[in-house]
């Protein structure tokens, strides 16, 4: 059994941001673990629904979106003066992710300058769209993604010292970085806790962190 508990204040905040009774069971089923596309084959009016909260971003491949989950959020909050607002990427935080992005394979690291040959910052706009997507799915934060950036070029940059070699020149370029979701490793580990040594220097040059 779903059970869905809301006041007339949330009802009426829900209804102020086009969200129906029908979207706000739709996303507490699947908070709950429910297969809405199980649900969906055997009813029209079930599919028209889940149509809906995919083109509203509240859920993507089957789970809540980080606007989906902010509705779930609200819900939960006890204090009746809250005031629903979505969450959303921001401008800054596609900002702070691209300055952290290397801009090319050449950098200059404990007094080593290495030389390389490709811009790995490309297609500006197809990143901003790929990143707001990721984040609105609402697994990564934006600060572990900009942790798992200065994790990768800084473990690039150490091995580039110890073999001699640039190893910043196998860095994917932005887009296929975020097409191949190439930082979910890294993820895991800035999760696991490794961070870069304080006292360690940071690269300077084409990288930016």
């Amino acid at each position: 059994m779903i059970k869905i508990e809301l006041s007339a204040h949330q009802f009426q905040e829900l209804v102020k941001a086009n969200y129906s009774l029908d979207i706000v069971f739709l996303l507490k089923a699947l908070e709950s673990g429910l297969d809405l596309d199980k649900m969906a084959e055997s009813s029209v009016k079930m599919a028209s629904l889940l149509q809906n909260i995919n083109r509203k971003n509240l859920i993507n491949d089957g789970k809540l979106t980080l606007e989906g989950k902010s509705v779930m959020d609200f819900l939960s909050n006890v204090d009746v003066e809250t005031k629903f607002v979505k969450k959303k990427a921001s401008e800054d935080w596609f900002t702070d992710w691209w300055k952290a992005y290397p801009a090319s394979d050449t950098f200059t690291y404990n007094g080593r300058t290495f030389n390389g040959s490709r811009a790995l910052r490309t297609k500006k706009d197809d990143c901003k769209a790929k990143l707001n997507k990721i984040l609105l799915e609402g697994d990564y934060t934006i600060q572990e993604l900009i942790d798992a950036i200065k994790l990768e070029t800084h473990q690039k940059a150490e091995m580039s010292v110890k073999t001699g070699q640039n190893k910043m020149s196998y860095m994917q370029n932005s887009m296929t970085y975020l097409n191949q979701r190439t930082f979910e490793s890294y993820v895991e580990l800035v999760r696991a806790g490794h961070k870069i040594k304080e006292e360690s220097k940071t690269p300077t040059g084409g990288v930016e962190i």
